[in-house]
């Protein structure tokens, strides 16, 4: 307990430091509650280091107290929008497109099936389309494609 004592401002910014590998690393910025302290523990160990804090125990305790509890305050609502943005974007591949003829009525239920690439997919459309129409893929969810009628008669996929 001496040398950490002894070396106060130094203990604190590494104990920050873990605190903070431990929160972006392990936990992926999931809880907040060790960023938040162990910001708090390298801002008291600098303030120590640079004169501006005294090195003891007490003020150690204090200062971590109501730093943490401040960027908790400050931090925690621009946190916790940036991790709920969630960015969708749709990938274009060309795994799953394509044109064919239909074996049966499609519609949005999804009923219709087609076997392409040893997988079962189910075939759904925003329009009902009759069996032996051409149709091409334009999207594809896991498990669903979603077709609609070609307008062009290009060969079979």
């Amino acid at each position: 307990m001496d040398p950490i004592l002894n070396n106060l401002p130094e203990s604190l910014m590494v104990a920050g430091i873990a605190a903070l590998i431990i929160e972006v690393a392990v936990l992926g910025l999931s809880t907040f509650v060790l960023l938040f302290l162990g910001a708090s523990l390298l801002i008291t160990g600098l303030a120590m280091t640079f004169g501006i804090l005294p090195e003891t125990g007490t003020t150690a305790l204090w200062s971590n107290a109501i730093l943490t509890a401040f960027l908790a305050v400050v931090l925690w609502k621009p946190l916790k929008n940036m991790q709920n943005q969630v960015q969708k974007s749709t990938i274009n591949s060309d795994f799953a497109r394509g044109s064919f003829i239909l074996e049966e009525d499609v519609d949005q239920t999804g009923e219709a099936t087609r076997l392409y690439s040893g997988i079962r997919w189910k075939l759904k459309s925003e329009q009902p389309i009759s069996k032996g129409t051409r149709v091409q893929v334009v999207k594809s969810d896991v498990g669903i494609m979603w077709v609609k009628p070609c307008e062009d008669n290009s060969g079979d996929t």
